[in-house]
């Protein structure tokens, strides 16, 4: 009996010791302090092999070495896979052309290396369907890879997707040069990808380019994540308009983690809807639970954009990331016409140039406000930039209005030259502005 005791308390000492030296692992929080899942820890990739049987395009009868567009023949190979239970729909080597094609439940995209799935340079090979665009819902043209409620849908492989933009581009600039007023909408574009009412989406490894509109739009999506990707429109001679990399509309628990971008206008964009009424409308929606982390931005406009379709954004986290040439590190767009609350959004371990470190400002393009007796105050509070070293044409150009509201916002261990005529933070329109170890042109201020 004592032999057996023995022995039991000896089991019982190896464990506590087992469980003493057990690595414990901090908790990551978001900017609220509330415990980020475990799901953003993961950086498992989707294995391909494990998502089905593969349908490799030329088996069935999609051609190689054709610039005919070949939409309905490829869109046959993905509703087979489909009624066949699903699978991965195979891009091999080669260029094969289309328009909108329409992934369903059970189906993927896989691009093998060399192999380029290009969309048609004229928008009547893209249907117009009811989507969502620019913070409202309408009748549009889709996009050239549309996906909805398709749960697990993954896009993966060392090929590229190419929007094949040029010719959209130079029209719109022709249209805007006859009329300055002319909107996105007017200069009718498909954009790239199209994910909507969906979760547990990986877009992982492949090459997004020249995509005549946006490149990546989300809408009521969660759990995305979009993992070393290479987004690029042109930025010079002939610019992708509105190429967007990565549009976020009314979303949450969303990773952009390892991608290279370098687009003609804004990088990652958070985006659920304009107007007066936007927040009573049950078509928008905020968005939260946005971690961008270990990003490279060649030209953006701005690395992280909030607007100018947002009503509400919480919990951002944008870290560990390099701009070679951005205009904005962290901008956000504060609409008259539209209710906006942006909260809890931390930027640190950021290096580079940029023009604006942080830029908020009036934002009133395509500005049509109606009468609303009720009107709420919009806000910006709880914004954290941390271990910032940059060089900055202006670091903090930042100007109040009595449309919105500035509060709580800290500055901690930066270290930047600035270029601006105007001694940074000699205006200071935020209510408790918190500044730790700020260095501006080797000066601290306080």
């Amino acid at each position: 009996m004592k032999q057996r005791l023995c022995v039991v308390l000896l089991m019982a000492l190896v464990c506590m010791g087992a469980v003493g030296k057990k690595k414990v692992t901090k908790q990551e929080l978001w900017p609220n302090g509330e415990p980020m899942s475990e799901w953003f820890s993961d950086t498992v990739k989707v294995n391909v092999d494990d998502l089905g049987k593969k349908y490799v395009l030329t088996s069935y009868g999609v051609r190689q070495g054709t610039t005919d567009i070949q939409t309905r023949e490829i869109q046959a190979v993905i509703d087979k896979a489909a009624q066949e239970g699903g699978g991965v729909v195979v891009v091999p080597k080669g260029t094969f052309y289309s328009g909108s094609l329409f992934f369903k439940q059970g189906t993927h995209l896989y691009l093998e290396e060399g192999a380029v799935l290009k969309g048609s340079d004229r928008v009547h090979d893209f249907e117009i369907r009811e989507t969502r665009i620019e913070g409202q819902t309408c009748k549009y043209f889709v996009a050239l890879v549309n996906a909805d409620g398709v749960d697990g849908f993954t896009i993966c492989g060392k090929g590229t997707i190419d929007g094949n933009g040029q010719d959209y581009w130079e029209e719109f600039w022709i249209r805007r040069q006859w009329n300055p007023q002319c909107t996105n909408k007017d200069a009718q574009r498909p954009r790239l990808t199209y994910i909507s009412n969906s979760k547990n989406v990986t877009i992982q490894d492949v090459r997004l380019i020249n995509s005549p509109f946006w490149t990546n739009h989300i809408y009521r999506c969660d759990h995305v994540r979009y993992l070393d990707l290479y987004i690029y429109s042109s930025t010079q001679g002939i610019k992708g308009p509105s190429t967007d990399a990565i549009d976020i509309d009314a979303c949450h628990d969303v990773v952009v983690r390892g991608c290279y971008m370098n687009v003609n206008d804004d990088a990652v964009v958070l985006k659920g809807g304009k107007g007066t009424f936007a927040d009573k409308a049950p078509e928008n929606g905020p968005c939260y639970n946005i971690l961008v982390e270990n990003c490279h931005y060649g030209t953006v406009h701005g690395c992280m954009t909030l607007g100018s379709e947002s009503i509400h954004d919480w919990n951002v986290i944008m870290r560990n990331c390099v701009a070679d040439d951005t205009n904005n590190v962290l901008w956000l767009k504060m609409r008259p016409d539209t209710p906006q609350h942006y909260e809890y959004v931390l930027v640190e371990n950021f290096t580079g140039k940029c023009r604006n470190c942080l830029l908020i400002r009036p934002w009133t393009q395509f500005y049509e406000k109606q009468e609303r007796e009720d009107m709420p105050l919009s806000q910006c509070n709880n914004v954290t930039f941390r271990n910032i070293r940059m060089e900055c044409g202006n670091f903090f150009n930042v100007a109040g209005s009595d449309k919105y509201a500035l509060k709580d916002f800290t500055f901690e261990s930066i270290d930047v030259k600035d270029f601006a005529k105007e001694k940074a933070f000699t205006q200071r329109p935020i209510d408790n502005l918190i500044l730790k170890s700020v260095v501006v042109n080797g000066e601290t201020i306080e």
